[in-house]
């Protein structure tokens, strides 16, 4: 589909400011096995100098392989099919290598999704850094270091000196991209392609980084072509947005008024699902457990989930109370404490969200729920019982009532099992039925998740993230369970998957009378999807609440610290 170019589609920048960057109808193909990709198709954007332009859409649009076309990065099997790229007026589209090289980092910065697999874990972060400025010229051997701790400075890392002396994996995530910043900036590039810089990353934490992006490049005047499938942290960051959808520009003009009122169907759609935005509203239908009398017709509801309604609100199905776990830390005299003095319950058919920055503990209460790891002190009590004292049978029972969902559904599923086996395999493990029975189980359940039947035969590679995630929560509830901990479920997927997924959780939960112990450090998911919310900092709980006193009235100044970090939290758009 070719969309129409109006005003809006050919915004213009203002006369008196020559664009720095402008791509015109850019093409970019990939040969594959089975053929030639078109994956972008006919993009046409500018930056102006200390412009910001942010270039949303969900993954498979097309808006990181546009940034690698601008600095000459495509994978294997890519290249520019037609089209143009001029950086200040240069042509970049056949320009040789070795001058590309040139222009890479000193003219255009780079700083990438994945600190972890973007940062070379064998060598320590300062000299990453000094390779930078050592390609470019623009240090000696003699002054380099001075040079590097300088940009670690600059990029907001505490202890400059220390930290160029450390490898990758002894700093956190936070840190891990600021490294990152400090090489994309090190040359001072008139451009910087931010490509997903803060998705994996707490609020307060993307917060951070994103000022720090902003500070430095308005001190150098750079220009930002922001990667993201965050509309709010667009429209927070960005002065213009640009949104693409397989692999065309649908719309693009200024932030405020794409997000203020989307003229394209695509980005209306994303506006609506984008949890970040619908913070600010009601939750949605979809979340909320309607009276029986009230349901709408037709709609399914198990006999559990019947009785789930009428006992809502009169019983917990999990009870914890001052649960403490510590840590021995070799060298040290002091233990590290990771959950301490925690209570908190699990209302029968509701959802208990837990939130909090990483290190906050709530990954680790969740595994305690689970039985994964053992507490230092305290009690977890599931249907009144505390689960230290289950001998193996009920151990073996209790594990089939409590099932996670993981947040990664790229490592949390066997490549090489199929789906069917995959969902299978609880069932198998548990001796559930006979083989037919199972296999009966196993269809039902891909209808549960809406996925395709056509699916059962294929491998997790085959897959999108979204449709992943679905297989893991099929496999979930193979074993028809009580309660699901949903660790992090969501946060690796976009907005329009997201939504989909919180709204497949919402509809099993009302179905089959599930409980959720939901773990995230989004809270405008959060707020979308729970009855509860608890907040932890620290490995203590600080504050815990009906969400919607907890999204109004927030007592605790981290919880409104947090809240107030939120991208988007102060755009009031309609919905």
């Amino acid at each position: 589909m070719t969309p129409m170019k109006d005003e809006r589609m050919t915004a213009s920048l203002p006369p008196q400011a020559a664009p720095l960057l402008q791509v015109s109808g850019l093409a970019v193909d990939f040969r594959t096995m089975d053929g030639v990709v078109h994956a972008v198709e006919d993009v046409d954007l500018e930056i102006a100098p200390g412009e910001t332009v942010a270039i949303v859409g969900e993954s498979g649009s097309g808006k990181s392989t546009t940034a690698m076309a601008v600095i000459g990065l495509l994978a294997s099997g890519g290249h520019v099919s037609a089209g143009s790229i001029r950086l200040d007026g240069r042509e970049l589209v056949g320009m040789p290598e070795g001058e590309l090289r040139r222009i890479r980092g000193r003219d255009i910065g780079m700083v990438p999704q994945d600190p972890m697999s973007n940062l070379n874990p064998v060598a320590k972060v300062g000299t990453q850094v000094a390779e930078t400025l050592l390609a470019h010229g623009l240090a000696t051997r003699k002054d380099v270091g001075a040079k590097v701790v300088e940009a670690l400075s600059a990029a907001g890392l505490p202890d400059p000196e220390r930290r160029a002396a450390q490898y990758p994996h002894e700093l956190s995530g936070g840190l891990r991209q600021r490294a990152l910043i400090a090489i994309g900036l090190a040359c001072r590039p008139r451009l910087l392609i931010a490509d997903e810089p803060t998705s994996a990353l707490d609020v307060t934490v993307q917060q951070t980084i994103l000022d720090q992006i902003a500070e430095m490049t308005r001190e150098l005047g750079t220009a930002v072509l922001l990667i993201t499938h965050d509309l709010g942290l667009a429209a927070e960051r960005a002065q213009r947005v640009v949104v693409m959808h397989r692999g065309r520009v649908v719309e693009q003009g200024p932030a405020r008024q794409i997000l203020d009122d989307p003229q394209h169907p695509y980005t209306q759609s994303l506006v609506k699902a984008a949890p970040s935005i619908a913070a600010a509203r009601l939750r949605p239908e979809a979340f909320r457990t309607a009276p029986a009398v009230e349901r709408a017709e037709g709609e399914r509801r198990t006999e559990r989930a019947e009785r789930a309604e009428v006992t809502k609100g009169a019983d917990n199905i999990v009870e914890i109370e001052n649960l403490r776990k510590v840590y021995p830390v070799r060298g040290r005299r002091e233990d590290f404490v990771a959950v301490d003095d925690v209570s908190l319950a699990i209302p029968r058919g509701e959802t208990v969200a837990i939130v909090g920055e990483s290190g906050s503990g709530k990954t680790t209460t969740a595994r305690m729920l689970l039985k994964l790891i053992e507490p230092s002190a305290g009690s977890i009590r599931f249907e009144g019982q505390d689960i230290s004292t289950l001998d193996r049978a009920q151990a073996r029972e209790f594990r089939q009532r409590v099932q996670p969902v993981f947040q990664d559904p790229y490592s949390s599923l066997n490549p090489m099992f199929t789906i069917e086996r995959l969902i299978a395999e609880p069932l198998e493990f548990y001796k559930r039925g006979s083989r037919a029975e199972r296999r009966a189980r196993v269809r039902k359940l891909l209808d549960d998740v809406a996925l395709p039947q056509s699916m059962l035969q294929r491998y997790p590679s085959e897959l999108s993230g979204g449709q992943r995630q679905r297989v893991a929560i099929a496999r979930a509830l193979a074993l028809s369970p009580d309660l699901v901990v949903c660790d992090e479920p969501v946060s690796a997927l976009d907005v329009l998957v997201q939504a989909q997924i919180l709204t497949l959780l919402g509809d099993l939960q009302r179905e089959y009378g599930l409980s959720y112990l939901f773990i995230s450090h989004d809270l405008a998911v959060v707020r979308l999807i729970s009855d509860y919310v608890c907040v932890m900092k620290d490995g203590a709980l600080v504050e815990a609440a009906s969400s919607e006193e907890i999204f109004t009235n927030p007592r605790d100044p981290y919880t409104r610290r947090l809240l107030a970090s939120i991208p988007g939290n102060e755009l009031n758009i309609a919905s």
